[in-house]
């Protein structure tokens, strides 16, 4: 879980009991992506000393979420499965149909049928909407791994006597092909997982004479180190499981009265514990678009519209933050995403705007401006102080007549440290770092012309006059710091703010 996940679950009223159920700490994560030092992220740094997050086991605390929710009025029906959707045809060319009701059936056998005004397909990878009715399922060509994982008992603790002390670990495999986890759970066991490239886990397993899965869970984890150590005393206490991890999105995630949140509409590479984070805050994007229209502070298609670009945007920042990661693990190379998507990717990093090497393709996203961001992004790793970083935005703040934009005149007033220092400083800005912290921004965040409402009992979306899509904090960001650097001439596109 990231530190956001205690800000969502105040909002519902369920933070104490996660606090009071004995998961562990997390305080933070460690990661060794390369032949570099290990890198914490250290959560209670930033929030203070109850800013940590929790590493839980998975039944438990979706049954904390499901009894809340019992708890909190809602119908809950455990044990049932939905069989099958059913429609109405609209008048709407975009939406001819709409789902209506829901085919259920139990393990007593027992079935029937529910009628609803608003369905929120929460289905996990199943994705019943996206995968059965509406089709529109795309997986990312070059993000296909498989994981394999275990459970163990008598581990030694990570980092003893640090900062991380017991903390995650994630440590990249020594031939480049994939990573590794350590995360210690509170029933005294540490589950340690393996997530590999699918073709270079085929190739493996080949060579190897095809072993089976424990075996072959056991050679993989001699290509962490670090981990290993940490198992040189401990027993494997359960099965090894194994499972595709293949990352997908959709094309959309919303309908006039239908909304699809977490892995049944997007799925990434699980590094940054990204998977949660993206399904509660679709969760609350639902339950809010959905009040927007009941309420009618904007027509159904416009909440729906809202829905999707906001489920986009989140998938595709995560997605990127991802792709920095595997460029550390595989040695500079970016994975090849034939099917990034285009208008999350504008949403999230517009103010990258094409560069003349791009007009050729009218602007469209090629892989060479995926692998430019995520070039500059990598600079959101590097340790700054609060004093440099202050320094420098108060230099700027001096030198330049225009708050949205560094120019070139702005960026020869810098020094080569300071050019580094700024450098950092917008890369975290574009990935935003701290919306994995807090959900300040998911309050402020404007799309089309609305604004979250994020108040219990008045939750909807506010229509605001002015507002910034997208941050657009430089002309051209990448271009102009580089130009700066190395005195090169270079047109470029100019960024104006949007209003």
């Amino acid at each position: 879980m990231l530190a956001s996940i205690r800000y969502f679950l105040r909002f519902i009223g369920l933070e104490s009991k996660f606090d009071n159920h004995g998961f562990v700490k997390k305080l933070g994560a460690s990661f060794k992506l390369n032949d570099k030092r290990e890198a914490f992220t250290n959560f209670v740094a930033v929030n203070g000393p109850n800013g940590y997050a929790w590493n839980v086991v998975r039944s438990e605390s979706d049954l904390l979420m499901l009894q809340h929710a019992s708890e909190s009025s809602a119908h809950t029906f455990d044990g049932t499965k939905v069989e099958s959707i059913e429609f109405e045809s609209t008048s709407s060319s975009q939406h001819p149909k709409q789902p209506v009701a829901a085919k259920w059936s139990r393990k007593d056998g027992l079935s029937g049928t529910i009628s609803f005004d608003y369905l929120v397909d929460a289905s996990g990878r199943a994705g019943i909407m996206s995968t059965k009715y509406l089709k529109n399922r795309k997986f990312n060509e070059g993000l296909k791994n498989v994981a394999t994982w275990g459970y163990w008992k008598g581990a030694r603790t990570y980092a003893l006597g640090t900062e991380r002390e017991g903390q995650p670990f994630f440590e990249a495999l020594d031939d480049l092909s994939g990573w590794c986890w350590a995360i210690p759970l509170h029933n005294d066991s540490l589950s340690v997982g393996i997530v590999m490239r699918q073709d270079e886990s085929s190739r493996r397993k080949k060579a190897l004479g095809s072993p089976n899965t424990v075996d072959f869970y056991k050679q993989c984890l001699n290509l962490s180190p670090i981990i290993l150590d940490l198992l040189s005393e401990a027993e494997l206490s359960s099965p090894i499981r194994a499972a595709s991890d293949w990352s997908y999105s959709a094309s959309c995630y919303a309908g006039p009265n239908l909304r699809i949140v977490g892995d049944a509409g997007c799925f990434i590479d699980p590094f940054f514990s990204s998977g949660l984070h993206l399904a509660i805050a679709a969760g609350l994007s639902a339950a809010m678009t959905i009040q927007a229209a009941r309420r009618g502070d904007c027509d159904k298609a416009t909440a729906a519209k809202w829905h999707s670009s906001k489920v986009t945007e989140g998938y595709t920042r995560f997605l990127l933050v991802v792709m920095m990661a595997l460029k550390q693990i595989h040695s500079g190379s970016v994975p090849v995403l034939s099917d990034f998507d285009q208008e999350g990717f504008d949403r999230a990093f517009g103010f990258f705007t094409p560069s003349l090497a791009d007009a050729d393709v009218g602007g469209k996203l090629t892989q060479a401006r995926v692998s430019e961001t995520v070039a500059f992004c990598l600079n959101a790793y590097n340790q700054i102080t609060p004093q440099d970083r202050n320094a420098v935005l108060d230099k700027l703040a001096r030198v330049r007549a225009d708050s949205y934009r560094e120019t070139r005149e702005d960026l020869e007033k810098l020094t080569e440290d300071e050019l580094k220092i700024l450098r950092t400083i917008r890369a975290r800005q574009m990935i935003r770092t701290e919306d994995t912290l807090n959900i300040d921004h998911f309050s402020e965040d404007a799309i089309d012309g609305y604004a979250p409402r994020l108040k219990r009992g008045e939750l909807g979306l506010d229509k605001v006059e002015q507002w910034d899509e997208i941050p657009r904090y430089t002309e051209s960001l990448l271009d102009v710091i580089k130009e700066a650097e190395d005195g090169t001439e270079r047109v470029v596109h100019r960024a104006e703010p949007e209003q």
